[in-house]
Order: structure tokens, then C-alpha cells, then sequence
């Protein structure tokens, strides 16, 4: 209570001595396709069934009101880089003028004093370099927000109008499409009591905007992990798991805002959505299928089939064949079957798997082969390649594609085997003898 009532009086001593004014607001005017601003806020989003803390990135024109918004899981210099490419992309153009910006530490490294010089992270330099961007940072605290409040008042109203309620969506990516849609409507509404809608504002804008680079950027940052006895990397406190040949070598990660890539060498081995908290683990189960067809008892506590099942990767219908072939063939041999079925999800796609999966456990086929075949019937009953076959334009039929063999362990074949008895008339008829010289 003191120190509020000494602020407030020391600026009521410095009014009455002439030397302060009461704090005032200056209206401005922005030239078209000049200026912009840009910011972070916080947002609350329900991600695959969990209330999870994600961040809003807002680039905004100052002159029509036209903003561009992403979500991300962070709001690290990735997320950043992105979020500019995205807005930049979707707005056709740079700005000319100045874009405002906080202090962020994904831009700034240190602030000098109280003056407007920064001095800038090394990436951020280039990035805004290759854009032609020309940065104006605020000042510090809540003066600094002041000058850049359309930027700051269009995050709350975006947040008010559109994610409330709290949204619910499986993926980043899924939400993220939604608020293309909602960024595309926005621009039929008017600003307080502008005559015109943004979307009016900004088709004057554009044409006044310098163009796009022809080289893109890399946004996503650089490492070169050691891939462990788990086949698992660690990329910010956060392990991720890539093929168990991998064991022992040093692999690329490129690191995105959503997500990141694995590559070894030129080749691509893997990719995995990005957690958001720290200390945890994403698992691919199929990584794992070559350990695990030699050491099939380490199948049932595996990590990655439990996050797998909690995916919606490994379904009940997957657990009902493996019972099966367990029971038919013993634990052993009846989780390599299983393997063996996952394998194939290499070639073929995981609904047409399942469908092969359910129709070989109805027939009681618990083979490998026979989920192949199955799998194959519903792909080509879904592609439409069992129509007739039609003349082409050389009169010669398609060949039909051939069915996927069936080696062993399918049902018992009850039918009586087949006869040979009247091939024994032959074995009666002799050939004359030949005369001897």
C-alpha cells in the first residue's frame, strides 16, 4: 500500500512542478504495406485428450488489420522462423517499413541499456536478413506492449472469438487448418468503425508489399546425436526412438517447431511429432520389429506397444489374432506370427492391414501369408482392381496380379486325398522285347 500510494504521488508532485504529464495515448497513422507487428501468446488447447499450454504466433499489418496466426508447441526460435514463413507465405509479400517486435530471446541475445540497440541471435540476423525484414524493438515491460498494441489486442480478441471453448483436436496440425479457415472469415469483418472490412484494407496492401525471397529458409536447427543401446536419441531433454540398425551410429536431426526429422546420411529414417514437456519418451513400434523377431518375449512390456495401443496403431482386433495364434502355435512362435504381421505394414496400408487381420482370424488363417492375402483382396477391393479385366488398346488382356502365397499353418484340409488308382492300367502295358543280334 506504501509503495503504491509513493508512485502515485511522486508523478502528482512531478505534474504540479511542471516536469511530468499524465500518460496519453497518440493516435497513428501506418502507411500501407509498411508496417507490421508480430507477438506470442499463450493459449490453452485439449491435445489428444489432455489440457496441454501451447502458443499463439500473431503477424499482424498495421495499416489493414490483416493478421496470420500459428500454434505451436513452443515458442523457441523454431516456432518463430515458422510462423514468419507461414504469415509471409500467406500474405504474399515483406513488409517495407518497420516490424515490431518484443525482446524475445528467440531475436534478442542482450539488451544494451535503456536505448533501442539490441544485440541480435546470430540465426535471427540471417533469417531477417534473407526476408528483408527491418526489426523495431519495444521497450521493456508494459511500455513496450503499448507500442505495439494492435498486435497485443488481436491475440485476446483472437483467443475470446476462437478458442473458447477450449478447442479439442488429435493434432497441431488439425487445429491448425481450423484457424487457416478462422483467419480467411476474419477478413470480412470490420475493425471498431472503419468503413471497410480487412479484407478490403488489405487487397489495397498487397500489391504494395516487396516480394518474397526465391530461396526458401531453413527454419528447423541443427544436431548430430548418438543413437544408444535403446535405439533412441535424446533432442531437448526428450528421447525419440529410430531404427535399431541405427544402434551405435551418430544420425542428422533437423528440429521443427511440430516436429522433428532423423536422417542418416541423405535417407530419411525417421520422423516424430514434437512433445511439449520435457522427460518423455516417443516410441514407433515398428523401429523395434527386427530385435524383436529375434527376442519375441520382449513383445508384451514393450514401451513402444503401449504407446502403440494408446495411438490407435495396435487395435483390439491385432490382440485378438496374437491370442489366437499364441494358443495355436505357443507364445513363442505365436508373437513371431504377430511380428511378422506388423512387418508387413511396411507395404501395405494399416486399414487394408486390419481388414486382413480380422478376416484371417475369422477363418482362423494365423499366418503371416494369410493376413498378406487377406490385406491384399481388400486393397484390391478398394482400388477396384478386381473389375473385369477389359481389352487394351493393343487387344491383349491385363495380366491379373498374382495372389500372395500361403506357405504353412493354415487350417487342416479335411477333403479325402486324391487318387491315382487308374494311372496303375499303364504300368500293364509293356513294350515288346527287342531280338537280341
Amino acid at each position: 500500500m506504501v509503495r503504491t500510494y509513493v508512485a502515485d504521488r511522486r508523478e502528482e508532485i512531478r505534474r504540479q512542478a511542471g516536469k511530468g504529464v499524465v500518460d496519453a495515448f497518440v493516435p497513428q497513422t501506418h502507411r500501407p504495406g509498411a508496417e507490421a507487428e508480430v507477438d506470442f501468446g499463450d493459449v490453452t488447447v485439449k491435445l489428444a485428450g489432455e489440457l496441454v499450454t501451447c502458443y499463439l504466433f500473431a503477424f499482424r499489418l498495421s495499416y489493414s488489420g490483416k493478421a496470420v496466426h500459428r500454434i505451436f508447441a513452443s515458442a523457441g526460435q523454431e516456432a518463430f522462423f515458422e510462423g514468419h514463413v507461414h504469415a509471409l507465405n500467406v500474405l504474399g509479400g515483406v513488409p517495407t517499413g518497420k516490424v515490431r517486435y518484443d525482446n524475445l530471446r528467440a531475436a534478442v541475445a542482450q539488451v544494451l541499456g535503456l536505448s533501442r540497440r539490441r544485440i541480435e541471435a546470430e540465426r535471427w540476423t540471417a533469417f531477417r536478413s534473407h526476408y528483408g525484414l527491418d526489426a523495431l524493438y519495444c521497450q521493456p515491460g508494459i511500455r513496450g506492449a503499448h507500442e505495439k498494441g494492435g498486435v497485443e489486442g488481436q491475440i485476446g480478441w483472437f483467443r475470446r472469438n476462437h478458442l473458447v471453448p477450449v478447442p479439442e483436436v488429435a493434432t497441431l496440425a488439425e487445429l491448425n487448418e481450423m484457424i487457416d479457415r478462422w483467419d480467411q472469415q476474419d477478413d470480412a469483418r470490420r475493425i471498431r468503425s472503419r468503413p471497410r472490412t480487412i479484407g478490403e484494407y488489405f487487397a489495397a496492401e498487397r500489391p504494395l508489399l516487396a516480394p518474397l525471397p526465391e530461396e526458401p529458409f531453413e527454419t528447423g536447427r541443427l544436431s548430430t546425436p548418438r543413437v544408444d543401446r535403446y535405439s533412441q536419441i535424446c533432442v531437448r531433454m526428450n528421447r525419440y526412438s529410430v531404427p535399431v540398425r541405427l544402434i551405435g551410429r551418430t544420425v542428422r536431426v533437423m528440429l521443427h517447431a511440430s516436429e522433428l526429422v532423423v536422417y542418416d546420411g541423405r535417407e530419411e529414417v525417421a520422423r516424430h511429432e514434437r512433445l511439449i514437456a520435457r522427460n518423455e519418451s516417443r516410441l514407433d513400434l515398428d523401429h523395434y520389429l527386427e530385435a524383436l523377431i529375434r527376442k519375441p518375449g520382449a513383445l508384451p512390456g514393450a514401451t513402444a506397444l503401449d504407446q502403440a495401443r494408446a495411438a490407435g496403431r495396435f487395435t483390439p482386433i491385432h490382440d485378438a489374432w496374437w491370442d489366437a495364434a499364441v494358443k495355436a502355435h505357443g507364445e513363442c512362435d505365436g508373437t513371431r506370427a504377430l511380428i511378422e504381421v506388423l512387418l508387413l505394414s511396411r507395404h501395405l496400408p494399416h486399414e487394408h492391414l486390419v481388414t486382413g487381420l480380422a478376416a484371417a482370424l475369422k477363418t482362423g488363417a494365423l499366418t503371416a501369408d494369410a493376413v498378406a492375402l487377406e490385406a491384399r483382396k481388400a486393397a484390391d477391393a478398394d482400388t477396384g482392381s478386381e473389375e473385369p479385366l477389359q481389352a487394351t488398346t493393343t487387344g491383349q488382356s491385363r495380366t491379373p496380379p498374382l495372389p500372395v502365397a500361403v506357405r504353412s499353418r493354415l487350417p487342416p484340409d479335411k477333403r479325402p486325398l486324391p487318387s491315382v488308382a487308374h494311372y496303375d492300367q499303364l504300368l500293364r502295358l509293356r513294350r515288346p522285347d527287342h531280338p537280341t543280334s
